[in-house]
């Protein structure tokens, strides 16, 4: 199956990553609970999402999934790694370097299809816009989308690197 072809990354300006990363340090204040949301509304919007996840593939309630240590740990595991694309916006070798480890260790390891991450990272927008709308100016939502963009490309781009077939 021929990998969908994503939207090609835009350069992220000076006045765009200081936004992100204004909205970011509000949000990983909360970093695990607005995990959580995120991955919560990811698998009830996208529930073929969890069967990658033997600990919860089988779990329907979302009172449910908030009380999985195991959703939890994860949710702390995706925070982490945008946390820390966010804090290198600066440094695109950084940035290039974290998502590459992350989209082989997901084509390789866990066998995720590349969609998904364009699903979580259209998710991980809303949740943010909703948690923080006062935050979530049009300029701000045009400079996510390109991260959310940023995002999907590069960890794409890891996917064709290593031959993904599925």
């Amino acid at each position: 199956m021929e990998i969908e072809r994503w939207e090609r990354s835009e350069d992220i300006s000076d006045a765009e990553k200081k936004v992100i990363q204004e909205i970011w340090s509000r949000v990983y204040a909360n970093c695990e609970d607005v995990g959580v949301s995120i991955l919560i509304r990811f698998f009830v919007n996208f529930p073929s999402a969890k069967q990658y996840f033997s600990q919860f593939k089988h779990m329907e309630d979302p009172l449910e999934m908030e009380r999985s240590l195991q959703l939890r740990k994860h949710a702390r595991r995706v925070m982490g790694a945008i946390n820390t694309v966010v804090e290198n916006l600066n440094d695109s070798e950084k940035v290039s370097s974290v998502l590459a480890l992350v989209g082989k260790a997901h084509a390789l390891k866990h066998k995720v299809e590349p969609i998904y991450f364009k699903k979580l990272t259209g998710v991980m927008l809303e949740v943010i816009a909703e948690e923080y709308p006062n935050d979530f100016t049009p300029e701000a939502h045009g400079a996510w989308t390109k991260m959310k963009t940023l995002i999907c490309t590069h960890v794409t781009a890891a996917y064709k690197e290593v031959g993904w077939a599925q």
